[in-house]
């Protein structure tokens, strides 16, 4: 299990006005389907590379991501649109330098490929797996619920030797009317679904660090947490403003014969830079997982955490 830290990066900033609309182009029809039920097999995984490192307090890691394009890999987002409020199947292929679409992949953490999508003002997530077709689309449904700009995530590993874990970056559009927010505020302690994630330790600029999360339920630490895909718990961070990505994985893993199942998971992390970070961690509990959302501010001293949990990550596949 990875205990590092890996980060790409694109810039890109939201333009938008209060009370304007997003706009769907003409074309699009959108697969409409009742809302996605609490998920219970949803989050993802990817090596943790290209860890940040030194003391200098300087973004040490190489960028990746601020493309669409990298290393001869594309993503081609078929469909770039969709309705706020409605479920609509989204699509996409992963192409080679030859225009191809991929359709090998190494399986990392149980899945060939992990997607994300988040919103701009980081308010909106979710972790999902969709499904690839033999020709080498991938669909996997999913309702936004706030007219907006999204950013999607797909992060793989081609197969073959020496083939490297990429993370491809694409900008989507949710129409209907939009009304920016702000970042929750600092606090110490996440609540979702009735548990309670307190989160001790902080992030630093260009320094590992731990970060400690605590789960509990009515007062008591919850130590029978589930196994999922192959951890306790999974953590992914993206920095607010650019939406710099990171992903972490926490120490140890199920069955080594040192890591306990609950109530603590811990990580070590690095942030690139100092400024605000939101992090969503999720953890599965009674057969569902559920994310707990955070605000944490880096090079403060202090670690910020917002006092609500996430809105919810779903699966892909509506499990």
């Amino acid at each position: 299990m990875h205990t590092g830290l890996r980060i790409t990066a694109f810039a890109a900033a939201l333009a938008a006005t209060f009370g304007t609309a997003y706009g769907v182009g003409r074309g699009l029809d959108p697969v409409v389907a009742d809302r996605a039920p609490a998920h219970d097999e949803q989050h993802a995984s990817s090596p943790a590379a290209r860890e940040g490192g030194g003391d200098t307090g300087h973004d040490t890691t190489p960028a990746g991501g601020l493309q669409i394009s990298e290393h001869g890999y594309s993503l081609d987002l078929k469909t770039p649109r969709v309705t706020a409020g409605q479920r609509a199947d989204l699509r996409f292929t992963v192409r080679d330098a030859s225009g191809r679409p991929v359709t090998e992949y190494r399986r990392e953490h149980d899945k060939e490929l992990h997607l994300i999508v988040v919103s701009r003002d980081l308010l909106t997530y979710r972790h999902l797996h969709p499904g690839r077709a033999a020709d080498g689309t991938w669909s996997t449904p999913v309702d936004l619920p706030l007219a907006g700009g999204y950013r999607v995530f797909a992060d793989f590993t081609p197969a073959g030797k020496g083939a490297r874990n990429l993370t491809l970056g694409a900008d989507l559009a949710a129409s209907g009317t939009y009304r920016p927010q702000e970042l929750p505020r600092a606090g110490a302690t996440a609540r979702v679904d009735g548990y309670e994630v307190r989160l001790t330790g902080g992030l630093r600029p260009g320094r590992a660090s731990e970060l400690r999360l605590t789960v509990s339920r009515d007062g008591e630490p919850v130590t029978d947490l589930q196994p999922y895909l192959g951890a306790y718990g999974h953590l992914v961070a993206l920095r607010s403003g650019d939406l710099a990505y990171l992903h972490v994985h926490p120490h140890g893993e199920p069955g080594d014969g040192r890591t306990p199942s609950g109530p603590e998971v811990s990580f070590t992390a690095t942030a690139p830079s100092g400024g605000s970070y939101r992090l969503f961690l999720d953890f599965k509990h009674d057969g569902v997982v559920r994310t707990a959302a955070f605000t944490v501010r880096a090079g403060t001293g202090t670690t910020a955490p917002d006092a609500g949990g996430a809105e919810h990550s779903d699966d892909g596949h509506g499990h």
